[in-house]
Order: structure tokens, then C-alpha cells, then sequence
């Protein structure tokens, strides 16, 4: 059970890196997608150019959000461990 535990504390920063890049990739996939297809057929030139920038203000709002996560998430995984490991401390000298 505590090699488990171990191993979901060591693993837990990896899955929030992952998951980090993940969406910052998937974000300019789909601007740069969306630069490469022709959409000025479709489209047209300035309406092409519109929906690039909407993107682009919707990635910035996510990179806001997940920088939010990002920095949450770490807090809460660093508070965790030094409760345990301050807890296991004073256990260890105390008793």
C-alpha cells in the first residue's frame, strides 16, 4: 500500500506536465491547421483572418486557465507533502 501511494505521489507531477503540454499543443495545432487549409476559398481572406484571431484570443484564455490549474495544482501537491512529511516528523519525535 505504501509503495503505491509512493508511486502516485511521484507520478502525480509527470500526469500534470503531460497534461499541460497536451492542451498548449492542441491549441496550436489548430491555429496553425487552420493557417495551412486554404479557408480563403471558402472563406474568404477576411473572414479567414477573423476566425484565426479568434482562436488565437480563445488559446490566450486557456493558457490563462491552465496556468491557473498549473500553479494550483502544484501548491496543493507541495502542501500535501510537507503536511505528510511535518505529520510523520512530529509522529516519529513525539511518540
Amino acid at each position: 500500500m505504501v509503495l503505491i501511494e509512493g508511486i502516485s505521489h511521484l507520478i502525480r507531477p509527470f500526469n500534470l506536465s503531460i497534461r499541460l503540454s497536451a492542451n498548449i499543443i492542441a491549441g496550436h495545432l489548430i491555429i496553425r491547421l487552420l493557417a495551412r487549409i486554404s479557408l480563403i476559398r471558402f472563406l474568404g481572406f477576411s473572414r479567414s483572418i477573423f476566425l484565426q484571431r479568434i482562436l488565437l484570443i480563445l488559446e490566450f484564455g486557456v493558457s490563462i486557465i491552465q496556468g491557473f490549474v498549473f500553479r494550483n495544482l502544484v501548491l496543493l501537491y507541495a502542501l500535501e507533502y510537507y503536511y505528510n512529511f511535518w505529520k510523520k516528523l512530529f509522529i516519529l519525535f513525539i511518540l
